[in-house]
Order: C-alpha cells, then sequence, then structure tokens
C-alpha cells in the first residue's frame, strides 16, 4: 500500500489533499494530518490494511445503485434518477399538502419538473425517498422591503452587553425588546444579536456564544421571566432565595461574572418554575402546548442538562464521551429509566426553554411592530461542543471526534482551532438531511435574518483532529448544492434573509454561488482595501453584501484607529516585537490611507470621533443593501468584544455598556451618526434606484 491509496481514501472521504491558502499558494495534507482526520471521520487509516478496509467500505456506501432518502431539486426543474430507475418508470408523488399525482420518469429517467415548493414523497418500483423541491433563491431584502433597490440599515449588539434596571448582571431579552424599540423608532430596519444558542446550565464556566451545547435550542439565563410570568412573581422569588444583594452586586460591575450570574439566575428560575407548576397559572396550558409541540428533540436536550448535573454531582466529567457506557446512546434503556427518575428537574428545563423561546419572540414582535422590515437578525454558530446537548442526541450526524477551525489566513496568521465540532457529510446524507433542517427551522422560527457564521462551511470547513494544532488540519467538502436548496426552501418559508459571513478564506467561485441564491456576502471597512492603504471607492463595493465597520471578533473603528488590538496582541505576548513594529508601521499606512479616502469624499477629519462620523457614512453611501453598524462604534468605544486566540487573558464576551439600552441611542455620538446613517442611506438610495 503507498501514499497514493491514502490519497485515494482522502479524495473517496471528501477530504481536499491538495488547497489554495489565503494567499494564492498550493498547499498539500500531510500522510501524518491525512490519517488522523480520517480516523476523525471513522475511516481508519493507520497501516496499509486499514486503508484498504476503509475504501471499501467507502465504495460500497457510494455505490450509485444506493438510493438517499432525500433528495434535492430546484423548482421547475428536472431531476436526474438515471443513477436509480429505468426511463419511463411510473412513479406515485405525494405532496406534502396531500395531493396525490401519479406520473412517469421521461426517456432519460428524468423525473419532470412541476412540483410545487416544499417537501414531496415520491415512490417508484417500491422504493420511496423524500424529494424537496426547493425556490431558485432565498428570501431577500428585495422581498423583504418590497424595492428592486434596498438601502437599508440596521444596529449590530451583543445581547449580553446591554444593560437594564434589574437585570441581574447582564442583558436579556427584555433588555432586547428596549433596543429594539429604540432603534426601530430612528429608521432602523434591523437588529443583529449574538448568538442565543443553548449553553450548559450546570457548567456555567462555558459561556462563549460561539461554542454552545447545541445550536437547536437557547440559552435560557436570556429569558426575561418578568415579562411572562410577572415582576410581582420575580420579585417574590429574588425575595425568598435572599438573592437582593447578589444581584445587585452582580449589576454594579463592569464586566460580567458569568459563573456568578448565570448560576443566581438559573436559581431564580427554579424558584419561579416550581411556583408555576405548582399553582393554577394561565400561562401554564400554553407551556404544556409549547412541550407537546417540541416533543422529543425537546426532551433529548433536558434529559441530557438533567444526565449533566447527575455527572458532576457523582465526580464524573461533564464531557459525555467519557461517561458510562450506558449513558452514551440517548434512546438506550437506561436513560430511558433515568429520565422517569428525574421527571420533575427535566421539566424545569423544558420551563426554561419555553421561556426564553417565548421571550425572544416578543423581541422579534416588538422589532417589527414599531417598524422594522426585518427585526431581529440570529447569529448561527459554525458548530456545537462536542461534549454537548446537540452532539451527543445527533451523534450520527456531527463529528465530535473532529474540531473545526480555519489554516492561516488574513484574519489569523497561526490558524485557528475552534474546540468545536461540526456536521458529517455522509451522515447527513445517510440521515436525510434531518439535522440540517432542523438546524434551519430552529434558527428561523424567531428571527427575520440569520447570519451564518463562516458560511464557507456549507461547502467546506478545516477540520482538526482533536487535541492537534490548527496547521494539523484539512479541508473536509460538504454537499453545497444540496445544503444550498433546503437552506433557499426554510428561508422562503419562513420569510427570513440569509446573511453568510465570508471572511477569511473563501473557495472559488463560493461567493458568486451565495449571491445568485440572494445571500448577502459580508464587507468590512478594514478589509476593503488593497494594503496598504488603499481603500475601496464608495461606488465599487459590492451591491450583493452587506457593509459593516467591524465584527466581534475586530476592534471597533475607536479602537482601530488607535492600534487598541496591537497593544492588547504586544500586552499578552501573542506576538514578537518585529511583528508589533510592522503591525504598528502597516496600521500607520491604513488609517492614513483611510483619512485620504474620507477627505476625499467629506472634507477634513481632525480627530477620532469626526473620523467615526466619516466612516459611517463612507459605509452608507455604498451600494450595499444592508449597513449595519455595531453599537461600539455608535457611541466610539474602543474595546472588541472577543479577542481572538485567548481563553482568560482578554475579557472575551463579558464587556458591558454603561447606559441602559433603552438610553443608548439617545447617547450625543450614537444620535449623530445614526442621523448620518439614515440620510447616507437615503441618498444612496435616491442615487442607485
Amino acid at each position: 500500500m503507498t501514499d497514493a491509496h491514502l490519497q485515494q481514501l482522502a479524495q473517496l472521504a471528501g477530504i481536499a489533499v491538495d488547497w489554495i491558502d489565503a494567499n494564492g499558494q498550493a498547499q498539500r495534507v500531510s500522510d501524518a494530518a491525512l490519517r488522523q482526520v480520517l480516523a476523525g471521520l471513522g475511516h481508519p487509516a493507520a497501516d496499509a490494511q486499514s486503508i484498504n478496509a476503509s475504501i471499501q467500505a467507502l465504495k460500497v456506501a457510494h455505490d450509485a445503485r444506493h438510493l438517499p432518502p432525500l433528495l434535492t431539486v430546484d423548482v421547475q426543474q428536472p431531476l436526474d434518477l438515471s443513477a436509480f430507475f429505468a426511463a419511463n418508470s411510473p412513479c406515485r408523488v405525494l405532496e406534502e399538502n396531500g395531493t396525490e399525482q401519479h406520473l412517469h420518469l421521461d426517456a432519460n429517467s428524468a423525473l419532470p419538473p412541476g412540483l410545487p415548493l416544499g417537501y414531496h414523497q415520491v415512490e417508484i418500483g417500491g422504493q420511496c425517498f423524500t424529494l424537496a423541491v426547493a425556490p431558485a433563491r432565498c428570501f431577500s431584502l428585495n422581498d423583504a422591503l418590497s424595492t428592486p433597490t434596498p438601502r437599508c440599515w440596521g444596529i449590530s449588539a451583543q445581547l449580553y452587553s446591554l444593560r437594564r434596571t434589574g437585570d441581574g448582571g447582564f442583558g436579556d431579552c427584555l433588555a432586547l425588546e428596549q433596543l429594539a424599540r429604540s432603534a426601530a423608532e430612528r429608521g432602523a430596519d434591523a437588529l443583529a444579536i449574538s448568538p442565543l444558542h443553548a449553553m450548559f446550565a450546570s457548567d456555567t464556566q462555558r459561556y462563549s456564544p460561539y461554542s454552545p451545547s447545541s445550536r437547536l435550542w437557547l440559552n435560557s439565563v436570556y429569558a426575561s421571566p418578568a415579562a411572562l410570568l410577572g415582576e410581582r412573581a420575580v420579585r417574590m422569588a429574588i425575595e425568598t432565595l435572599g438573592l437582593e444583594q447578589t444581584l445587585q452586586q452582580l449589576e454594579d460591575q463592569p464586566l460580567i461574572d458569568w459563573p456568578e450570574a448565570a448560576t443566581a439566575r438559573y436559581q431564580l428560575l427554579q424558584c419561579l418554575y416550581e411556583d408555576f407548576i405548582d399553582g393554577d397559572h394561565p400561562l401554564r396550558v400554553d407551556f404544556d402546548s409549547y412541550r407537546t409541540q417540541a416533543g422529543h428533540p425537546l426532551e433529548q436536550h433536558c434529559r441530557f442538562e438533567v444526565l449533566q448535573e447527575q455527572a458532576h454531582a457523582q465526580g464524573l466529567t461533564p464531557d459525555w464521551r467519557q461517561w458510562p457506557s450506558a449513558w452514551h446512546n440517548p434512546d438506550s434503556p437506561e436513560v430511558a429509566a433515568f429520565a422517569i427518575e428525574h421527571q420533575s428537574q427535566i421539566q424545569f428545563h423544558a420551563f426554561c426553554q419555553w421561556l426564553i423561546e417565548r421571550s425572544l419572540q416578543r423581541a422579534q414582535d416588538a422589532a417589527r411592530s414599531n417598524g422594522m422590515a426585518i427585526g431581529l437578525i440570529a447569529d448561527l454558530a459554525v458548530g456545537t461542543d462536542g461534549a454537548g446537548s446537540q452532539a451527543w442526541s445527533r451523534q450520527d450526524e456531527l463529528l465530535a471526534e473532529l474540531n473545526v477551525g480555519a489554516p492561516p489566513d488574513i484574519l489569523n496568521r497561526s490558524g485557528q482551532n475552534w474546540g468545536i465540532c461540526a456536521f458529517s457529510p455522509e451522515g447527513l446524507r445517510r440521515n436525510g438531511y434531518r439535522a440540517f433542517i432542523e438546524l434551519l427551522r430552529a434558527n428561523f422560527a424567531h428571527a427575520g435574518g440569520l447570519r451564518i457564521d463562516h458560511v464557507m462551511g456549507l461547502q467546506r470547513l478545516w477540520l482538526i483532529p482533536r487535541g492537534k494544532h490548527a496547521s494539523e488540519g484539512a479541508y473536509l467538502h460538504y454537499p453545497l448544492d444540496d445544503l444550498l436548496r433546503l437552506l433557499c426552501l426554510e428561508s422562503v418559508r419562513h420569510r427570513t434573509i440569509v446573511l453568510g459571513e465570508d471572511l477569511g478564506t473563501v473557495p472559488e467561485g463560493l461567493r458568486e454561488k451565495l449571491a445568485e441564491r440572494a445571500i448577502l456576502g459580508m464587507r468590512v471597512l478594514q478589509f476593503e482595501q488593497e494594503p496598504p492603504g488603499h481603500f475601496k471607492a464608495i461606488l465599487d463595493w459590492p451591491d450583493n453584501a452587506l457593509a459593516t465597520s467591524s465584527t466581534h471578533d475586530l476592534p471597533p473603528l475607536a479602537g482601530w484607529l488607535q492600534g487598541r488590538d496591537i497593544d492588547w496582541n504586544q500586552r499578552l505576548s501573542l506576538i514578537d516585537e518585529a511583528t508589533e513594529r510592522h503591525w504598528r508601521n502597516v496600521r500607520h499606512q491604513e488609517r492614513e490611507g483611510l483619512r485620504q479616502a474620507l477627505h476625499s469624499n467629506y472634507g477634513e477629519h481632525a480627530d477620532s470621533d469626526q473620523l467615526i462620523d466619516a466612516c459611517i457614512r463612507y459605509l452608507g453611501h455604498t451600494r450595499a443593501p444592508l449597513v449595519m453598524v455595531p453599537l461600539e462604534d455608535l457611541l466610539g468605544v474602543d474595546e472588541q468584544p472577543n479577542l481572538p486566540g485567548t481563553v482568560d487573558s482578554h475579557p472575551n464576551w463579558r464587556r458591558r455598556f454603561a447606559q441602559p439600552a433603552v438610553q443608548l441611542l439617545d447617547d450625543p455620538d450614537a444620535a449623530r451618526r445614526l442621523e448620518l446613517l439614515a440620510q447616507a442611506r437615503e441618498q444612496a438610495w435616491e442615487r442607485d434606484r
């Protein structure tokens, strides 16, 4: 067996042996890395014998005669079934609405076009499959605003950073409601927020919103119980628990103390639950209805939460992969018996999910009812923690032994290992894309838009064996066309726009494919230049991507102008002296180039405040259909929410604004910049319509 056989196995498994990096240089994955990634995919490759066995197993799995449980097709397009059925075969189609059709494949063994959008059951020759008929494009900004040349704007916010009186130490959905109303009153059409994915109720040390336990459920600490159960009920629970002083101290802190604040919130939720269940609350019917509708997937998540609590109580690791084997299978008799024994605590976690689901819907309703065309834009993290609920409940569809990351690129010169796991392409196909469809439905449910973090993951992901460096990974290919069709179908059904975060190493042709599907790309001001400092002219910005001044992983405008990100990297010894000198020199050239670009459009700008004003006007005048400005840039804040490459040394995901959410946009700087942005957007619309 030679290296060629190892490469053959890698290619059969969907791994890119050769790839092009962010600098356009050809790269090849080492044999050692291939063996480890293949092992993580479930294809042993340690020696010649195991490689040969894995090749044979994959050839059987890829046999063209094996009919998948779900196929996708674009509406009004034929479906080629020649690999499975003979020409002119009769077929029975049961449409999603119950209508039955009897058709024949054509002379090329294709199912003729004409079926409506939706999921239909097709039977041919005794074999059955689901056919997903997808629209050509996602629900778009044009659809949402009923105009062919949208030039709208919105605000982006880290939800936890918001303040309100009595919040207990971090922002929640009630503060989000307040900000949504305030932004809508000023003309915003969208409010993008940080991920609200479910975390770990029994492990409050974990709080990065991009490393969740599950992307199917929500983080219940963000619920606003007072809005649903009443302020009196919440006040009485706080008094019963004696939490008044603790909550006030947490609220007064400049940074969020997640372990303490989340623990206190769960204590409060537990007390509220006990009163809710024991009493005759008028919302009990709504809770029971929610739990019934959410069904087995919710039950599995809640069981996982209680299993993890019990593991902690017994001194076991919180990682289910190291639990007793009887707990590994969510559908085992042992887990079922455990669920009967712990019914009340399982019901408590269902209660928490009900609270946060209803709270988030209230915030979206507030945004839309006050005039936003889109409302909330949810954020879909690229993966989940392999030790979490979703990896446990969807073991055949997630790759818990491989981490998602990125090779060295313009965002991070040493590559990144994000410590999260992703879908298995083979598992998705094998299960009829069940996990992907339910993921989309869960995240479209309470938003007018969805931002897909690292959208390149629809085509390929850089996967790294657990415990290894980012450089020891490889790209794994995903069924892009199928995923895009399902994304379009669910987007149109939910009337939700889709944004794709396409920063970093982007495969050739992907941006064009996304644009064809009405998925907006993302352009960040500091990257829209030809280094060093030659910034793109206003009219050269594309009209198929949103424009923004910064992201959660980058310094705000004030911080970028001051070099705060460089200061932090130097302070934490993340860079050496030579790198620091080079970085500061480049930043000086970039800053001067930006000054020149802004001066040519808007005249003199002496200080940072004026530069920020001009940057926001500049973005507003571009051809971008949507401009999003982070709250940090509206307020002139210089510290960023997250510093990539750090965990505890920088206060990631802990920063809060000093002012309450209801007052943030009344700040003189924020009010002025919003007015400038609104004027620039109106002028851009008049110019381009």
